[in-house]
């Protein structure tokens, strides 16, 4: 992972969101699939630590399941933004078994909240939060905030 925009970096944790941008979206039998899926994932902080970074998406899918506090073991939730037209379509989800595919990535999915519309067109996944030291050698699932869920 890389910070660009760094607040003061330690290793005490803090919690890390992230974003992934994709040409299409589409939700078939329990399953979320964004082609054309950037091959950068958007990294931020919350408050007080205001950090901002990359890495690559091919990166992120082995994260899910590193650490002892992972998202393999607390599937996170993640806002969805379709737009089609002049239209957005919002849901909330859970997601579960990322898998990286060419520049598709697929995620079992729950849908909480909404309806993927009939015709996806591009879209944004905003994933919830993970804990993570504040440093340039960060690693997913590390003492998140119970909380918050």
């Amino acid at each position: 992972m890389t910070w660009t925009a760094t607040g003061k970096q330690s290793e005490k944790n803090v919690d890390v969101l992230f974003v992934q941008n994709a040409k299409n979206a589409s939700f078939s039998e329990g399953k979320l699939v964004l082609r054309g899926v950037n091959s950068v994932t958007v990294c931020f902080t919350d408050r007080p630590a205001r950090m901002a970074g990359h890495m690559q998406t091919s990166k992120f899918v082995p994260l899910w399941s590193q650490g002892k506090d992972s998202f393999l073991k607390d599937n996170p939730n993640a806002t969805l933004s379709v737009f089609s037209g002049d239209k957005v379509s919002d849901l909330v989800v859970e997601l579960s078994n990322p898998k990286l595919s060419g520049d598709d990535l697929t995620y079992d999915t729950r849908i909480l909240e909404g309806t993927l519309p009939a015709e996806g067109g591009p879209c944004a996944l905003f994933i919830d939060i993970i804990g993570m030291p504040a440093t340039p050698m960060s690693y997913a699932g590390v003492a998140r905030r119970a909380y918050r869920r």
